[in-house]
């Protein structure tokens, strides 16, 4: 059993090479959650798919394909990081049910009923009006809870995230966002929303993308550290983890293409601007995907026991694993 702290990120969408394999392994992370699809339908998804099955074929001293809680201790023992294939956006399902359990079998654990847009599941949270979850998605999340596709409703609506909670019989989480009374953000979510999420035992995974963070940019790894100190006194330290949402060495040309992926002529800009349209810049303590031990460093100066420091990083998100990635 390796002696070094169990890490999981459970969210990454990177520009994937060797040398940020290498930055998981510095940084012990035992188990990542990467994106496999935005706006893509079922065959580029696959395709997607079969590009990681790619890096992970030719990386076995690195990382090896996860599929259950049992994979993160695996690749904990032996120095690899273990990665779980999620989708942020239900397009790959298209329009048809049965798709759900052929993601599931593709080794697939997590999908988002929306991507900021209106999907055909769910209200995304960049829409002015919230109808709620659709017939459609109803059948979905019944889907999904059978085969143990796990709901995420990070870029989901305040009301289909409630209709979410409403029509699942396991838990959902918020893979990657802040609490909005810490920053007013379209993409934070609310206290009343954390609260009940996380008493239906589901996880919020902390965002470190800069337009979630207060102050962007320049948020500092103190104030990033109390708002999970406060989260804590709100939620419970066993409902936290962390999914960073880091896009390291992604071009601009990507954070565009999520933006506007193929439904619009119009550019949109999201949470930025025409003056600062690309990428922003990461704070400096969290610039990297080897950065992720810094995180440890300010849980410490909040007075966090060494146990729950260990639950936020990881350990919490472990459980959810052993608990959640398994048919009904």
């Amino acid at each position: 059993m390796s002696k070094q702290p169990l890490y999981i990120d459970n969210l990454q969408y990177a520009n994937w090479s060797p040398a940020l394999f290498k930055e998981m392994k510095a940084a012990n992370l035992a188990a990542v959650h990467v994106t496999i699809c935005y706006h893509e339908n079922f065959r580029q998804t696959v395709e997607n798919i079969i590009k990681w099955n790619n890096f992970i074929e030719h990386n076995p001293d690195r990382l090896l394909i996860g599929k259950t809680g049992a994979d993160v201790r695996l690749a904990h023992q032996t120095g690899k990081t273990a990665i779980f294939y999620g989708f942020q956006n239900c397009s790959a399902i298209e329009d048809h049910l049965g798709l759900i359990e052929i993601l599931q079998q593709l080794d697939g654990r997590f999908m988002q009923l929306s991507y900021n847009n209106q999907s055909l599941l769910a209200t995304g949270c960049y829409e002015n009006e919230d109808s709620g979850i659709t017939r459609f998605g109803k059948q979905a999340l019944k889907e999904m809870n059978r085969v143990g596709l796990v709901a995420d409703v990070s870029h989901t609506s305040e009301k289909s995230s409630f209709d979410a909670l409403k029509h699942s019989n396991r838990p959902i989480v918020i893979s990657h966002a802040n609490p909005d009374w810490w920053h007013p953000s379209k993409r934070n979510k609310s206290h009343k929303l954390i609260k009940a999420v996380t008493e239906a035992n589901g996880i919020i995974g902390f965002s470190l993308y800069p337009h979630h963070l207060k102050d962007g940019s320049n948020c500092s790894l103190e104030s990033f550290s109390q708002m999970i100190a406060d989260a804590a006194s709100r939620y419970g330290v066993d409902s936290l983890g962390i999914g960073s949402d880091i896009c390291q060495g992604q071009p601009d040309s990507v954070v565009e293409w999520m933006r506007n992926g193929t439904w619009s002529k119009d550019m949109n800009f999201g949470e930025g601007s025409r003056d600062k349209a690309g990428f922003p810049d990461q704070p400096h303590w969290f610039s990297r995907i080897k950065d992720f031990p810094n995180l440890k460093i300010g849980l410490q100066k909040e007075g966090f026991s060494t146990v729950e420091i260990e639950k936020i990083l990881g350990m919490n998100w472990l459980r959810f694993y052993d608990e959640n990635f398994c048919p009904e």
